[in-house]
């Protein structure tokens, strides 16, 4: 995908990761902390961070097009190196929302003293999955931001007279 409109793919692509990956982020962490919320939204989150997994190189992709097609400066190569790093902030996204989804799957349809595989009773593992996800959500929330302001620079600060 080049083009949407005559817009570079890219610009209009970008808001989607932008929107969505901090999203799921928080919606892991959330869900990783609140059994309630667990209950509710992991599913749903699970789905909308493994979206997310697939717009980071559809977006990286239209990126790498526009780049071809601007000036290059210093800002647009610092902004596209970190651009490729983005889809390092996905995964992990989407891997512990789906164990959180997983886990909470099997916490309802374990019969006592069934065999589960990702021990949705155990307070440690519940624990640790918690920690893991506070840390990759606050990472990836961190990370797009980073991604983003250094494409606005490279975006911006031609136009603005820097």
């Amino acid at each position: 995908m080049t083009t949407v409109n005559g817009l570079p793919a890219h610009v209009l692509l970008v808001h989607a990761v932008v929107v969505l990956l901090p999203l799921a982020a928080f919606l892991l962490a959330l869900t990783a902390v609140s059994p309630a919320a667990r209950r509710r939204l992991a599913g749903p989150n699970a789905i909308l961070s493994l979206l997310v997994v697939v717009l980071v190189p559809v977006t990286t992709s239209a990126g790498e097009w526009l780049q071809n097609r601007v000036p290059q400066t210093a800002l647009l190569n610092h902004h596209t190196e970190l651009g490729d790093t983005a889809i390092y902030y996905a995964i992990p996204i989407a891997v512990l929302a789906l164990v959180v989804w997983w886990r909470t799957r099997e916490e309802r349809v374990a019969s006592p003293g069934g065999h589960t595989y990702l021990a949705p009773r155990s307070t440690a593992v519940t624990s640790l999955v918690a920690v893991l996800a506070l840390i990759v959500a606050a990472a990836g929330v961190f990370g797009i931001y980073r991604i983003g302001d250094s494409g606005a620079r490279a975006a911006w600060s031609a136009s603005a007279g820097r």
